[in-house]
């Protein structure tokens, strides 16, 4: 019995190898809207493709799509899928950790090669920052509203924001910034234009921000405070 079954599906796998190398921009629409539906399925998901018997799937997408019973009770596939949405986000969530320690690990080895650069100034927060083009207007407080432009990059100078880029400067009160900006920027004088290298701490911390910043990541911000703006 075993071996009939393995003969049938060395001989399903075979059609079916058969058939897709059949489709081309001649074959019938409904061949390669089907063709279509698959090969994006399979690209969009190839990470979760990886783990499964995919001949297995292709028998339950075509008795789902069929309305045949399924082999499995609601309950039993419940759990399968379960078990495994557990293992996916164990896994994603070692994986977040071990980015997490070896950004920080990176960015601590980082910062202390930098602080002994010259003109780099650390403050006792860890932040570090260096004077780029001196400024002669007023110093900004916590409280204040600014306008700078700004460009900000990970440690392998990946560029992930710049309003420089965009051609459009920014205005926001130091209190609603990353606590870096707030530090950094009250060291600063109008018209300055300074680098700031601020330690995952002061910036988006163990969570990170979106696709661009790790978690624990160092940033480095070159920024130009243009004006210091009147309250609101």
């Amino acid at each position: 019995m075993m071996k009939k079954i393995g003969l049938a599906l060395i001989a399903s796998s075979m059609t079916v190898t058969a058939f897709a190398a059949s489709i081309g921009a001649s074959s019938p629409q409904k061949d390669q809207l089907g063709y279509s539906y698959g090969y994006v399925m399979g690209r969009t998901n190839a990470d979760t493709l990886k783990d499964l018997n995919v001949d297995a799937f292709v028998q339950g997408l075509k008795e789902g799509a069929q309305g045949k019973d399924s082999a499995l009770s609601d309950e039993a596939m419940a759990k399968v899928l379960s078990q495994y949405k557990k293992q996916v986000e164990a896994k994603q969530l070692y994986a977040f950790q071990q980015l997490a320690q070896d950004n920080l690990k990176r960015g601590e080895a980082f910062l202390a090669e930098n602080a002994k650069k010259s003109g780099v100034i650390s403050t006792k927060s860890g932040l570090q920052y260096q004077v780029l083009s001196a400024g002669k207007g007023k110093s900004p407080k916590a409280s204040s509203r600014v306008k700078v432009n700004y460009e900000g990059r990970l440690l392998d100078g990946t560029v992930f924001d710049s309003s420089i880029a965009r051609n459009h400067p920014v205005e926001f009160q130091l209190s609603q910034v990353i606590p870096g900006w707030t530090e950094g920027l009250q060291l600063m004088k109008e018209g300055e234009k300074a680098r700031l290298f601020i330690p995952a701490k002061l910036a988006y911390g163990e969570v990170g921000s979106g696709d661009a910043i790790g978690p624990n990541s160092t940033l480095i911000f070159d920024i130009e405070l243009l004006e210091i703006l009147p309250s609101k």
